[in-house]
């Protein structure tokens, strides 16, 4: 006599079989072939920076110590005080290639440059990335968040090109060229095509700033159709803000001007849970600076810092973006479980999220919770 189940039991049956078929795949992934060598340690310049800088600096330290990671740094004192980045440090992250910093202070107003702009310019870092995303156990009022920003670097509103015409009248130039328009549309398609990304979304103002931003448009637009796999549209800035906060989930990869994605990526990163567990970095030809996603510049205040209660978590996340850019994925993936899984305990959090924890506790755990 045939079996009958009825239509509930059939399906608990149906996912039992499911679940038992997932559970036999390994979860390890296809073995990573490095080359010969590439197990070498690799030196990092690290800049500590100002702030909370040294303390979520310490964290990573700390943690790429558990983990044996195959890493060393080059310390090095800069603050945002400074007239300029000193000879040396320029020279070491020329040499590695990769740096790791904490936040510098950029001065208001008087005519001090910006360190942050420095390294930028002179390393040609022109691609700004920040990631920001949902992380399970940190509750956001919008779930499914998971937004990459993409913010050309070195010119734009940042140009740094201002002049006081005549007393009480200033003039700033925004600089919009073909050639920086284009690499940022190219990386920014090519990073939507190497992670299996959807949708790359333009954010302009060309409806004001016609020749300026019409410029940075027409150069997406000739980068999209040589990738006719990715969808591609274009929004308004202003628009653009009122959809991250109210439908962020409908945006995947966004490629903005330099001013525009310095907004868009803290908005983004608010939605998503905070600047405190954002990551992100820095990316040009041949050198890469990673740092906190958002508010780069933030080095907290006095308090925070007393009490050594600042958010190592963004900072640790953007390690693990630059353990993957020098090739050691293993590495990478192991500490960004950990994090994941601390964040999903609940246990130690810093006051950002809700929790008392200090940094050093936060480090702690990330370290215990290392496989």
């Amino acid at each position: 006599m045939a079996r009958r189940f009825t239509p509930i039991l059939k399906e608990l049956l149906t996912n039992s079989t499911n679940q038992c078929s997932r559970s036999l795949i390994p979860t390890r992934s296809v073995t990573y072939m490095p080359r010969p060598g590439d197990g070498s340690p690799r030196a990092v310049t690290l800049l500590p920076g100002d702030g909370i800088g040294p303390l979520v600096t310490g964290a990573v330290e700390q943690v790429m110590e558990a983990m044996h990671a195959p890493v060393y740094f080059e310390k090095y004192e800069v603050h945002g005080d400074m007239k300029k980045v000193p000879e040396e440090v320029i020279d070491s992250i020329k040499k590695n290639k990769v740096c790791l910093k904490g936040g510098l202070a950029t001065p208001m107003g008087g005519g001090v440059s910006s360190l942050n702009l420095q390294l930028r310019k002179e390393m040609d870092l022109y691609a700004s990335l920040v990631n920001c995303f949902n992380l399970p156990g940190l509750p956001t009022r919008h779930e499914n968040v998971d937004i990459v920003v993409i913010r050309e670097n070195t010119e734009g509103e940042y140009s740094g090109l201002e002049h006081e015409v005549v007393s009480g009248v200033v003039e700033s130039l925004k600089v919009i060229t073909k050639f920086c328009s284009e690499r940022i549309a190219k990386y920014a398609f090519e990073y939507a095509y190497l992670n299996n990304r959807k949708k790359v979304t333009a954010v302009h103002k060309a409806n004001i700033m016609k020749l300026a931003d019409g410029l940075f448009l027409e150069s997406c637009r000739e980068v999209a159709t040589k990738y006719p796999g990715i969808k591609y549209s274009e929004i308004i800035v202003d628009n653009c803000c009122m959809q991250l906060v109210s439908k962020p989930e409908q945006f995947d990869v966004m490629v903005t001007p330099n001013l525009y994605g310095n907004l868009v990526a803290n908005t983004a990163a608010g939605i998503a849970g905070g600047t405190g567990v954002m990551p992100g970095g820095n990316v040009g030809p041949d050198h890469a600076i990673f740092e906190q996603g958002a508010s780069a510049g933030n080095v907290g205040n006095e308090k925070i810092v007393e009490q050594k209660k600042a958010n190592p978590v963004a900072l640790l996340l953007s390690s693990a973006m630059m353990l993957r850019h020098l090739q050691f994925p293993s590495f990478a993936d192991r500490l960004e479980t950990a994090v994941k899984r601390v964040i999903l305990e609940g246990n130690h959090q810093t006051k950002d999220l809700g929790g008392i924890s200090t940094t050093q506790e936060v480090t702690d755990a990330v370290i215990a919770a290392l496989d």
